[in-house]
Order: C-alpha cells, then structure tokens, then sequence
C-alpha cells in the first residue's frame, strides 16, 4: 500500500439497531394511514346513498342522469388506473435502480427506446379516442329531441333572473298563448308564465315522469341553464334557440343556477325545481292563470328571417335566432317558423 492514504479504510459500524427503529416506526404510521383512508373510504361508501361511488355527483333526478353519471365514472376509473400504473412504474424505478450504498457506478444510458415510445405515444391516443367516442355517443342521445313530449317549457335567460313560459308548444301552435290544440293532455291547460327577480328567485315546475322539452333562449348575453340533480346544463345564447329533452323521475325540490359568468348579479340568478306530481303541475298552471300570468312572456327572439327589433314578445319581431347547431333537429323556431 501507498503511503499516501491510497489504501482502503474500514468503515464506521452502521447504527443498524437505531436505523430499524425508524424504519419499524414509519411502516407504522404508514399503515395507520392506510387503515384510516380505508376506514373514511369505507364510511363514506355507506352514507349519503352511495354518494362515494357518484364521485362528486348530485344525486340523480332524472331518467337521463345516469348517461352522464356513468361516463363520468368511466373516466374516473380511467384516471385511477392511469395513476396507479404511473405510481407503480414510479416506485418500481426507485426500489430497482436505487444507487447501492457505496456505489459509485452509474448506470446504462439510453438514448431511446423507439417500441417504448411508439408505447407510449399509442396507449393515450387510444384513450383519448375511446373516451371521445363515449362522450361524442352520450351528447348525442342527450341532444336528441322528438317533439313527441306533451310538457314544453320556454326557459328565458335575462339579466339577471329567468323567465319560464310553460306550454311553450302551445304559443307557437295558434300564435296567441292560447290552449295547444294537439295536445290532448293539455287542451284546457293553456299557456302560462313565471318570472323572477334576483330577489325573488322563480320556481320552475316540472310533472314527474314526463319527458319536458326546454327551449332555451336570451335577449342580452349567454347565460347557462343548470339543474345540478339532473346532471346537465346547456348554454343560453343570445340569436340561437338551444333546445333539450329531459324526463324528471323523482318528486322533490331541487336547486337551478346560471352555470355562465353573465355580469354583476351573476350569483343571484338562481331558482327553484318542483318536481310534482302531473295533478300538481296542472294546478300551478292554472293558478298561474289565475293571478293574471297567461300567455307567454318575451323569449328574447324572432322569426328567422327578422331583423334585430324592439318588440321581443312571441309573435313580434327580435334577435334573429336560429337552432342550435348542438341540437341537429329542424322545425320550428322560438315563434314557430321553420327552422330548418
């Protein structure tokens, strides 16, 4: 050996019995953690109606809900699976290719692995087509709209409050707000309307078990149409009549709100849901009436081939509106010309 100190020198004794004392307390802890996650997942699983396996969802309310509610537990599932390969091939990669103690090597360097990322880049495209494929498939049977429903609701946006006409399809049927003639269930019913204010917020009925078609329109900016418990919304554009179907299935009061930055009274543009019972709902429409609120009230848009006027009323002229291009149907437009 060297006299230069080039000779190996033993190293100190390891606190072997101290350094396991640590290691026994953190496994420990860290099953303590995992017995009290599992025990909140458990808890949680078992209250509120399965709201655990919702995943963050309201409670469902309508026959369409579960479209919505299934896909976005698809994706969940999806996303956990995701993470759960990245974490394992993350702590795979630490425990395997740890540096040894008193290992000084480095090892092997890779440039690239072209299977690896041609693996890589093809497993998220198909992911991501097979999740647009069920999104694409699931819009699309929200969208459909068969004009066959006996309940239509004309919902008006406005700063900063809503506007319901109820019997919509009746207005457009005679042009006068009087009763639908082709409607056998709502023949004597009639049309009628209610309106709110941002301190007075409306309440928007709705028979139980009956497919309702909204009609969405606004004279001023977009708003956005929102009952939480049914698990969609669906924007309300100023010059576009924006329609969907939607079938309440479970009697109950439940909360609505403008999901869309519209101005300052933005957060108080809410309102009420009653879903009743179709004696109930053809009750309020006639106490309506009763208290002077037949008819319609504006919608916010004109025939198709309108100029932009003043007189925003059902059968006067307005903000040219077209259908939606969300909804793919034809027919008639908010004051019933063809839309097609």
């Amino acid at each position: 050996m060297s006299q230069h100190g080039s000779e190996r020198r033993p190293l100190p004794p390891r606190e072997s019995t101290g350094r396991a004392r640590v290691d026994a307390s953190r496994k420990r802890r860290l099953a303590a953690g995992a017995a009290l996650a599992a025990a909140v997942l458990v808890t949680a699983s078992g209250c509120a109606d399965n709201a655990f396996t919702r995943l963050g969802m309201p409670e469902p309310a309508s026959k369409e809900a579960p479209t919505i509610l299934h896909l976005w537990q698809g994706q969940w599932i999806t996303a956990f699976a995701v993470g759960a390969l990245v974490w394992g091939l993350i702590l795979w990669c630490c425990f395997a290719y740890r540096r040894k103690r008193h290992g000084i090597e480095v090892p092997p360097q890779t440039r690239y692995n072209m299977p690896l990322e041609l693996l890589y880049t093809g497993i998220p495209l198909i992911m991501v087509g097979v999740i647009f494929y069920f999104t694409a498939k699931s819009e699309t049977k929200l969208l459909q709209v068969n004009d066959q429903q006996y309940t239509s609701i004309n919902v008006v946006g406005r700063q900063w409050s809503w506007t319901f006409n109820y019997n919509y399809d009746a207005a457009l049927d005679n042009g006068n707000g009087g009763p639908a003639t082709t409607n056998p269930s709502y023949k004597d019913a009639g049309t009628a309307y209610d309106i709110g204010t941002p301190g007075q917020i409306p309440t928007l009925y709705l028979p139980v078990n009956e497919e309702v078609k909204f009609t969405l329109t606004s004279p001023d900016v977009i708003h956005s149409f929102w009952i939480p418990n049914f698990l969609f919304k669906l924007d309300v554009v100023p010059g576009r009549v924006n329609m969907y179907e939607v079938t309440p299935d479970r009697i109950g009061t439940y909360i609505g709100e403008c999901a869309e930055l519209c101005g300052v009274e933005h957060s108080r543009m809410l309102f009420n849901v009653k879903v009743v019972s179709q004696a109930d709902y053809e009750a309020h429409i006639k106490s309506l009436q009763a208290q002077d609120q037949g008819g319609t009230l504006v919608t916010g848009c004109g025939t198709n081939t309108a100029l932009t006027g003043t007189d925003l009323t059902t059968t006067g002229d307005g903000i040219r509106c077209v259908v939606g291009p969300m909804t793919s149907v034809s027919g008639k437009n908010a004051v019933g010309g063809d839309a097609s």
